[in-house]
């Protein structure tokens, strides 16, 4: 039989749980409020810009930190997450280093699922924060194969929260409630609107989020998920190839993308990538290898928009878990590859306003 909790049972809990949103509050002061670069550039001759949230001025380093935040929250608030609870998460990389800090410094242990082919920078990140590791081999399915082992975990193991990102509506509520509003008053404190926005997709909660912002500010704004052409999971709907660019096309297509509230799917080679994220290396951006595919996506946006279109996007993190891929390597160029036609001139950064939304504040259950 199930005892009902005492009147004293249930104020330990709430103060607990509101102990938890405490230290998720003052946890958000180190998310989000990103700057916005604005990076001046010439595309085969032609004068250009891109504007591009600096993620990796976050937490820890990445525009995940945005949705672990959030979903950590929302699962808080709902009583799916309580003290001494474990967070276990499948993750190709940023959403695992994400977890691992922010779920610490609420006093949870992590234990991370991933494909074991992913950089060693990720898994030493998720290590020095405590996590552990669970290497997920392609024999043992690899990305999928990463979630069925963490679902299985949290069975048998009890006291386990899943943030399943895939899945989780809170992961695009965290970029419509931040860095959506983030980048709209960024632009209009310079007398502009979004005509684009493209991304990368690996969970989708960027471009989905980040859109839905966009629209209900700007109803005609253009929203592109960005995959690669090595890889084209989005127009597939499963697995085809291979490519480098960590932290996007996984094996599947996520619940949580919805493709018909989309427009036309952008696709850039992985090495064109490379060249990309090199080429604002040496004027000081360190970026990762997924930001180099979205200044590319960006700018096959402005053919189709014009030079003076406003097209925004995301540069998700920093060149320092790619140390050891083929970002620092010398890459090879193809004739079908953009990056060697672009140079890049100059860039400058425009601080987040106070006024701008930061963190998420998801509804109550």
């Amino acid at each position: 039989m199930q005892h009902s909790p005492t009147h004293g049972s249930l104020a330990k809990s709430d103060a607990a749980t509101q102990a938890h949103l405490d230290a998720i509050g003052r946890l958000s002061c180190m998310v989000g409020r990103t700057p916005l670069l604005e990076v001046r550039y010439e595309s085969r001759g032609r004068p250009r810009r891109i504007f591009a949230k600096y993620e990796q001025k976050n937490m820890t380093g990445s525009t995940k930190d945005r949705m672990a935040l959030c979903i950590l929250r929302d699962a808080v608030v709902r009583g799916e997450l309580r003290p001494g609870d474990m967070i276990a998460e499948a993750t190709s990389g940023n959403t695992g280093i994400a977890f691992s800090a922010i779920g610490g410094a609420l006093g949870h242990k992590v234990r991370i699922f991933m494909p074991d082919w992913m950089s060693k920078e990720r898994v030493a990140l998720m290590h020095s924060f405590g996590a552990e590791v669970v290497p997920v081999s392609r024999e043992q399915g690899g990305f999928l194969g990463s979630i069925a082992m963490a679902d299985d975990f949290a069975r048998r193991q009890g006291n386990v929260f899943l943030p399943h990102q895939f899945d989780n509506p809170a992961n695009a509520l965290a970029h419509e409630r931040s860095t959506g509003p983030e980048i709209i008053s960024q632009l209009e404190r310079l007398g502009l609107k979004a005509h684009a926005f493209v991304a990368g997709v690996g969970t989708g909660g960027t471009v989905m989020g980040v859109g839905r912002a966009l629209r209900a500010k700007w109803p005609g704004t253009r929203i592109h998920p960005l995959e690669p052409a090595n890889s084209p999971t989005l127009r597939e709907g499963r697995k085809v190839g291979k490519h480098r660019i960590q932290g996007i096309s996984d094996e599947f297509v996520p619940s949580i993308v919805k493709l018909d509230e989309l427009d036309a799917i952008v696709d850039t080679w992985d090495g064109d990538a490379i060249l990309a994220a090199q080429a604002l290396g040496r004027i000081g951006l360190g970026v990762g290898i997924s930001s180099g595919a979205n200044f590319i996506g960006a700018d096959m946006l402005l053919d189709e928009l014009g030079d003076d279109a406003v097209v925004v996007t995301v540069f998700a993190d920093s060149n320092k878990k790619y140390l050891s891929t083929d970002l620092c390597c010398c890459e090879p160029e193809h004739d079908s590859f953009r990056a060697p036609h672009l140079v890049v001139k100059r860039w400058e950064a425009m601080g987040c306003s106070p006024c701008a939304m930061g963190g998420c504040t998801p509804p109550s259950p």
